[in-house]
């Protein structure tokens, strides 16, 4: 049987980049047309399955907006094998390699913690873990929605350079007042002596007696490691609890932040990503992005 012919892409589609004369390596214009990730372009382009204007590419290729890029339908379709896992990450777990004795998360995606209401009609199998990556970080001590994907076009979207889905967090959070000893959360006591009365504002009605002037801090003023942070959404929950939105993820960002005006955080929690939210997805199992879902 003979083989379709691969697949052309106009020079000006995705990226919108036609009208730069420059150069660049033919991975990175890829990425950037939202065929794929730069190493998935690399793995293409070594099996042959790309041309350029109508020649087979070779490595390290440079290109223009204007040349024409051509893939072929073979490493399309090893692209739509590829699948988008959303997990509910325990407390515990690391989001990316083993660090420090802790498990990654990736050791949670199984057949036994597939959550049994999971819509997607698409059944586990072990080559689903190659390869498999979060797209974006969740700290040990925080929970809820992690990516894990074995899609570079969906890596890109969620933390390339130029990426602009935004996250949802809910944060419980402790405040000290200046001059004021660090307070402890009702869930952290340890000792009798280190018990705090519940009816303490400090710890248990933080609303009340933190600064509007620092909450504004938070939505916009505050920098991180020497550079200014893009303005965030954020606003109280209950008087606990703030939502923060940010279209960033620094390490340890919200963490970060609530140090530099006062706030303890005793709780994090993620509960969307863009457009995919967390739902009823139980803690420590996971669904897989449903064929519809875009975030």
């Amino acid at each position: 049987m003979r083989q379709a012919p691969p697949k052309p892409v106009p020079a000006t589609s995705a990226a919108g980049t036609a009208g730069n004369s420059g150069t660049s390596r033919l991975n990175k214009r890829m990425a950037e047309l939202g065929l794929c990730s730069r190493r998935e372009a690399d793995e293409w382009i070594a099996q042959g399955w790309v041309k350029v204007n109508g020649e087979v590419a070779p490595m390290g290729l440079q290109v223009t907006p204007l040349d024409r890029i051509e893939v072929d339908k073979v490493a399309q379709g090893f692209q739509e094998q590829r699948v988008t896992i959303l997990l509910n990450k325990p407390i515990g777990y690391v989001s990316g390699q083993a660090e420090d004795g802790h498990t990654p998360a990736v050791a949670l995606i199984n057949p036994r913690t597939h959550w049994r209401d999971d819509p997607s009609r698409n059944r586990f199998s072990p080559p689903q873990l190659r390869g498999l990556a979060p797209a974006g970080r969740l700290d040990i001590d925080s929970v809820g929605l992690l990516v894990l994907t074995q899609d570079g076009r969906v890596a890109r979207q969620l933390i390339g350079e130029d990426s602009t889905v935004d996250k949802e967090y809910l944060v419980r959070v402790v405040y000290q007042a200046p001059g004021q000893a660090a307070p402890r959360h009702p869930s952290e006591r340890s000792t009798p002596l280190q018990e705090i009365d519940e009816r303490d504002p400090v710890s248990t009605n933080v609303q009340a007696v933190f600064p509007p002037e620092l909450l504004e801090r938070l939505r916009h003023g505050l920098s991180l490691d020497g550079e200014p942070l893009k303005p965030a959404k954020v606003d109280w929950q209950n008087p606990e609890q703030l939502r923060f939105v940010l279209t960033e993820g620094k390490k340890r960002q919200i963490r970060r932040m609530c140090e530099l005006v006062g706030l303890k955080v005793v709780g994090l929690k993620r509960i969307r990503i863009g457009r995919v939210t967390l739902g009823n997805l139980p803690v420590g199992q996971w669904r897989y992005l449903a064929p519809g879902e875009r975030f």
